[in-house]
């Protein structure tokens, strides 16, 4: 008695090829892309009146705030924790070196700023510092700006400085709320310089 060949079962991928296909297409048309937006960051108003930066501007007068490469914090030649840079940042705008702002309650040291209109803040970075460190720097820098004019706020008119800029967002032209946002941008105007990242190590 002859034996009977067994047949090898055939799988038909045809099906399969499609299958492939259509989930490649969906997977395509699903799937979102990241995509780097930079980032988001809220300019300062321009100012009308800019205050007058001189020529020669006084070594004394720049605060110097560089980020290396490992996100390390040179301030003045020194190296400084985050947490203490807001502190530091306000004693140099607040200084009042020359006697010339009557808001300020700095301690006049002779080797700090003149007065908030002439302390300048310089931000250096490297390109390799991390984007959050940047932000915190920035952010704390700009909290420095912000307390000062709270404080202000607070100390002649018993409101602080977010209500007083909502005020005079809200007011007509030429009123009394303008006017007090506008004091405060004098007394303290934002007097901040970045420079473009570059190797610093």
């Amino acid at each position: 008695m002859a034996r009977k060949k067994r047949e090898i079962a055939e799988i038909n991928a045809g099906s399969m090829a499609d299958i492939a296909f259509l989930l490649l297409i969906f997977f395509l048309v699903t799937t979102t892309m990241d995509i780097d937006k930079g980032l988001n960051r809220l300019l300062p108003p321009i100012e009308e009146d800019k205050p007058e930066i001189q020529d020669q501007i006084k070594e004394k007068n720049i605060f110097v705030v560089v980020i290396n490469a490992n996100n390390q914090l040179l301030v003045e030649n020194e190296y400084m924790e985050i947490s203490e840079l807001r502190e530091s940042a306000m004693e140099f705008i607040d200084n009042n070196g020359d006697g010339s702002c009557m808001e300020c309650g700095g301690d006049q040291s002779p080797t700090s700023s003149d007065n908030p209109k002439k302390a300048i803040i310089s931000i250096s970075s490297d390109r390799g510092t991390s984007y959050d460190m940047y932000v915190s720097v920035t952010n704390e820098l700009m909290a420095a700006y912000h307390e000062l004019r709270d404080d202000l706020c607070m100390r002649k008119w018993g409101k602080d400085y977010d209500t007083i800029k909502e005020e005079a967002k809200d007011a007509e032209d030429d009123s009394e709320a303008k006017d007090r946002y506008k004091y405060v941008q004098e007394v303290y105007p934002l007097l901040l310089s970045e420079a473009e990242p570059k190797s610093v190590g």
